[in-house]
């Protein structure tokens, strides 16, 4: 009994581990494998989140645009620039979902077909997402 660690210090340890890593510590033990599948989880849902308020941020830059509250080369800098952004969250939101996907983390059907769609988008240079963004 002594030789496991609280699931709440679990938890803290998880919280703080980088994506690059996660998927790793979920082989320690049946413990580790549900705090890192619930937190991968969480990843996954803050990407989301974040790539659809930074695709909002671009509709919003474009529609001043059109309205001429801003030049063109600013638009075209800061939309360049959330594109990029969106870009490097969906990789890294990608990278968070094919990693559940391969061990065993992701149990509904419609979930794992979502992944296997959007990471072969991805592969083959379209827009996983449907943003047109790319």
């Amino acid at each position: 009994m002594l030789d496991r660690l609280p699931v709440e210090i679990v938890e803290h340890i998880v919280a703080k581990i980088p994506d690059t890593d996660l998927i790793a510590v979920s082989k320690v033990d049946r413990v580790w494998w549900q705090e890192v599948r619930r937190e991968a989880y969480k990843r996954w849902k803050n990407y989301a989140t974040t790539i659809g308020n930074v695709y909002c941020e671009i509709r919003a830059l474009g529609k001043h645009y059109i309205k001429r509250e801003i030049d063109w080369i600013t638009f075209e800098d800061v939309n360049d620039l959330y594109k990029r952004w969106i870009n490097r969250l969906t990789e890294d939101q990608l990278y968070i979902m094919e990693k559940m996907l391969r061990n065993g983390m992701v149990m509904d059907p419609q979930e794992r077909e979502t992944i296997e769609h959007a990471l072969s988008e991805h592969r083959w240079g379209g827009d996983p997402w449907g943003l047109g963004v790319v």
